[in-house]
């Protein structure tokens, strides 16, 4: 077992971020130098990488860390109304105005505006947003009178902006204005060194949310997680702690407690067998230690790949069980379930041809 101390205690921390690896403390250095100022600041990345987190870190560090943070997503906005939602309208401007309206520049006054997923801004809007980062004023629609505000302008997005360019997609002069001061946070798969922190993390805030006293996990628990891909990068980490700790049923969280997809998506229970708790290792009715069958990797390029270990695995156990999936799955310590959807997935179930190890790799 792996207790909570051991995880979290080398990282640091900046408000919801783990910081363990030497990406993200560029990431870090980068909010230092940019906070004093409100330049205008892009951050890219993927989805679930944490890029609200930056922006709020560069509104805490700032100048105005007590004005408004204001976000809008703009995958949200309704192209019809998407001016009247950036920059406010007055009484009258349209059929529903019955009202005057701020919108979010306004409202955002004095402190930051975060435009999340700013690839989807309408492109008809864009010279627009243009105008206002750089007169540092707004002009609401039906009115004559512009405003002045005085904000910080930060914007996000998953998507390759660049290539938008190219596309005619998004224009060259607001790219390259947002794009003068840019942060890009890596996707977790390429800061692995990170992941044991973030789950000592998530653990501490989801103990704290449910009333849990979870203060270990298994080591095997711990391998999975880190061999994981983590498409959807520290919020799918998240939720995938989130829910081993509600569903923990001791102060412990072992490979048993992870969501399904994140056992089966990396093969990783054909590297590491169902665990065996302390309390049962020794009573007469427990299974006994698996052992996975041997692979030779000699010859093989360093950098082989996770699935290709797991491939090579289930084609091992086969071999050794003359083709017979009950004890394969035996073999190996898994489900027979599991066993077959790993056989589909990797292209090898209910082709008898296929058993031999030396035909298929």
């Amino acid at each position: 077992m792996v207790s909570l101390e051991h995880l979290v205690h080398s990282a640091d921390r900046l408000g919801g971020m783990v910081v363990r690896s030497a990406q993200l403390r560029k990431v870090l250095k980068s909010v230092s130098q940019l906070s004093p100022y409100k330049a205008t600041v892009l951050i890219s990345g993927e989805s679930g990488t944490g890029k609200e987190l930056v922006a709020r870190a560069l509104h805490t560090l700032g100048p105005v860390p007590n004005g408004p943070f204001v976000t809008l997503n703009c995958s949200n906005l309704v192209e019809s109304l998407a001016e009247s939602q950036l920059f406010g309208h007055v009484r009258g401007a349209f059929t529903d105005a019955r009202e005057d309206s701020q919108g979010y520049f306004r409202s955002a006054n004095g402190g930051t505006l975060f435009l999340d997923e700013i690839g989807e801004l309408p492109l008809k809007l864009q010279p627009k947003l243009l105008r206002s980062v750089e007169t540092h004023e707004v002009q609401p629609v039906g009115s004559s009178h512009c405003y002045k505000v005085d904000l910080r302008l930060v914007a996000a997005t998953n998507r390759d902006l660049h290539a938008m360019v190219r596309a005619g997609q998004f224009r060259d002069d607001l790219y390259y204005r947002m794009s003068a001061q840019a942060i890009f946070i890596p996707p977790l798969r390429e800061r692995r060194e990170a992941i044991a922190a973030f789950i000592g993390f998530f653990i501490e805030h989801y103990n704290r949310l449910f009333g849990k006293n979870v203060s270990q996990i298994s080591r095997r628990a711990v391998e999975i997680l880190c061999a994981y891909q983590w498409p959807g990068n520290v919020r799918e980490l998240s939720n995938a702690i989130e829910s081993a700790v509600i569903l923990s049923e001791s102060n412990s969280i072992g490979v048993s407690d992870l969501p399904e997809q994140i056992v089966d998506g990396t093969g990783a229970e054909l590297l590491y067998p169902h665990e065996q708790s302390s309390a049962n290792a020794h009573h007469p009715d427990a299974p006994v230690a698996r052992r996975l069958p041997s692979v030779d990797f000699d010859g093989e390029p360093s950098g082989f790949l996770l699935d290709d270990v797991v491939k090579k695995t289930l084609m091992r156990s086969l071999e050794e069980t003359e083709g017979n999936r009950r004890r394969a799955a035996g073999l190996l310590g898994v489900s027979r379930s599991t066993l077959y959807r790993m056989l589909i997935r990797y292209g090898i179930a209910d082709n008898p041809q296929r058993l031999s190890v030396q035909h298929t790799i």
